[in-house]
């Protein structure tokens, strides 16, 4: 049995779900663009250079949930993916995941972007298993709140390891393991797969991914 680990956002995608739907809400006018857009493109460069502070992260760009119904969220998410989504989906990454699902391989997307953004995307994949950072929920309706430990940095590897022990598994139980990712920030769960291989990598993870001699490929 072989374990195959895929980032979502930059990896599978070609671009980042969680920029792309704040993007959505704004073009929408859900989101007030002057005041919500420079502190998007903030954070976003703070998680490519690596400094991200993930709560502070997750209590601005979580809030819009809170804001609206679950059903008027979902029909906006399936405009989102006709829009945004699907011409991020690339035919090698389709690829990809389809030829480990041929052979039989537990396929899980890890990502720290929410599960109510990434669900459907991974769905679409074809991948049944995805550990995300969960939102907070009550009575069905988003609270604007995190559940859980965050799927970012460490806390992917300690959401991995969960997910592990709670199907009895471990990283042990596998013949191979490998884990496709574009981003520095997840280095620390690059390292426990047997197979770590670096998507389209930010400067600082190829130069790693050299020094280790990692395979470093391209989805785009």
């Amino acid at each position: 049995m072989n374990l195959a680990l895929f980032d979502l956002d930059n990896t599978l995608l070609t671009g980042d779900s969680d920029f792309e739907w704040s993007q959505f809400l704004i073009e929408r006018g859900v989101l007030d663009r002057e005041l919500f857009e420079a502190k998007s493109l903030a954070f976003y460069e703070q998680y490519k250079a690596g400094t991200l502070d993930i709560r502070e992260f997750l209590d601005f760009q979580l809030k819009p949930l809170s804001r609206h119904a679950r059903k008027v969220l979902d029909q906006w998410h399936e405009e989102f993916m006709r829009i945004k989504v699907r011409p991020m989906m690339g035919d090698k990454a389709r690829a990809l995941v389809k030829e480990h699902l041929a052979v039989g391989d537990v396929c899980v997307v890890i990502t720290a972007t929410n599960s109510f953004v990434t669900a459907p995307i991974v769905r679409e994949f074809g991948i049944e298993h995805l550990i995300a950072t969960d939102p907070e929920q009550r009575n069905g309706e988003f609270t604007g709140g995190v559940a859980g430990v965050p799927s970012f940095r460490e806390g992917k590897v300690t959401r991995m390891e969960q997910w592990l022990g709670e199907r009895g598994w471990g990283w042990d139980s596998f013949e191979r393991s490998c884990f496709y990712s574009d981003s520095l920030n997840d280095l620390p769960l690059l390292c426990k797969v047997k197979r770590p291989v670096a998507v389209d990598p930010d400067a600082t993870l190829r130069a790693h991914a050299e020094q280790q001699g990692w395979p470093v490929i391209s989805l785009r």
